[in-house]
């Protein structure tokens, strides 16, 4: 028996791939950093954990295919704070972040139809824009320049009549790259002269470091038809394992094709959405103190990589994320070197290989993504490795 071309078409996720080394490493009794994966260290709001154990239902049914009432409207005053106003018919609660960008990919995908992305970029939107036989077209970018990619010369030579949408992670993962105003506008422009839509991905919104000012692509209402948000309150709220996102959206037809997917899936997770209504509602402060912690720990990672000799690294500007060059030929085999058979002190790092965030063959095998989410003491003392790794890697 066979199974699906699409399905053998994926590749594993690259940053899942090398845990095998790592638990084989911990298996050894080596303790290792886990500077690979964005998530947080910072706690769950109490208040998440208090909504769901105050729930007194005798019955936990079904919610809603579209979401709960109470987590759409938590939702909605959360983007009014940034001069965003969605009705309830524009929202639609999903299992994540990541359900919410195969609505948004479902909804508009034809085999055939080119998606731009910037690379290097999230590694599952290869995977939603796969599912549905659509093409990604990259837009390169270097570390030598910060990987910034928002030139609208560079853009419009990756339009083309098959272009269907343009995909943004802002602030990025994996690199940290954030869009200024004028940049988002110039985007936005481009997608209503070439009539293609913006998949809007904005986990991180608040961790964008060089600003006071929050910036959404919900904010631009000459762009309002174009625009599909997606969100989640993993990142934000440290909440990763509550799985309640969303999808946004002003183009009804869009909204309404989407519902089908919701309908079929019947709801998202009923004492999730109560918690998730919770963490909306938490006052400015909460970002204020959250958004400080991260833009230290970028500080604290960015100044320690700079002291390895050869490497290539910008100050990223957002996120929780820092992409770089290492004087290396080959990133994974440098990883898994680290995990099978370096050790200071009874200890390493584990880190992702940047080749799996491209998607031109051969570009990112000397890079890697680090993700700045422990406390300042873990994040030295796992780039320190790094350090003495490589000094005896290139030995």
């Amino acid at each position: 028996m066979k199974l699906s071309k699409q399905i053998m078409a994926m590749a594993h996720s690259p940053v899942k791939k090398y845990y095998v080394y790592a638990n084989r490493a911990k298996m050894r009794g080596k303790k290792i950093y886990h500077l690979n994966i964005g998530q947080p260290d910072i706690k769950t709001p109490p208040e998440f954990m208090e909504a769901v154990r105050s729930f007194d239902e005798d019955v936990l049914a079904y919610s809603a295919s579209e979401g709960m009432t109470e987590t759409i409207d938590a939702q909605r005053r959360y983007y009014r704070r940034y001069h965003m106003d969605y009705s309830r018919s524009e929202i639609i609660i999903t299992n994540g972040g990541s359900e919410a960008l195969l609505f948004a990919m479902a909804c508009i995908i034809n085999p055939g139809d080119e998606i731009i992305i910037p690379e290097p970029y999230y590694t599952n939107y290869n995977l939603f824009t796969g599912i549905y036989g659509g093409k990604i077209v990259p837009v390169t970018t270097k570390a030598e320049e910060g990987y910034h990619y928002a030139d609208k010369n560079k853009l419009k030579k990756a339009i083309s009549p098959k272009t269907k949408a343009i995909c943004l992670c802002n602030p990025g993962n994996p690199t940290g790259t954030a869009l200024s105003k004028d940049e988002m506008k110039m985007i936005c422009d481009l997608a209503v002269e070439h009539d293609f839509f913006i998949i809007a991905d904005e986990v991180y919104r608040e961790f964008c470091y060089d600003t006071d000012e929050i910036l959404s692509f919900g904010q631009f209402e000459e762009a309002s038809q174009n625009v599909i948000i997606t969100d989640s309150i993993s990142k934000r709220f440290s909440a990763c394992g509550a799985r309640i996102g969303s999808m946004a959206t002003k183009n009804k037809d869009v909204y309404e094709n989407a519902m089908k997917l919701a309908q079929a899936r019947l709801c998202c997770p009923t004492l999730d959405q109560i918690g998730a209504v919770t963490l909306y509602d938490l006052p400015k402060d909460f970002f204020d103190k959250t958004k400080a912690e991260y833009n230290h720990r970028r500080n604290v990672a960015y100044h320690a990589l700079q002291k390895i000799e050869g490497i290539v690294c910008e100050k990223p500007r957002g996120a929780f994320y820092i992409t770089c060059k290492l004087p290396v030929k080959d990133a994974e085999d440098f990883l898994i070197w680290m995990l099978d058979d370096f050790e200071d002190r009874g200890e390493s790092t584990m880190f992702v290989p940047a080749e799996g965030f491209y998607g031109t063959p051969g570009l990112g095998r000397d890079e890697i993504r680090l993700a700045y989410v422990l406390n300042e003491k873990d994040l030295l003392r796992g780039i320190e490795l790094i350090k003495l790794g490589l000094k005896e890697y290139r030995r």
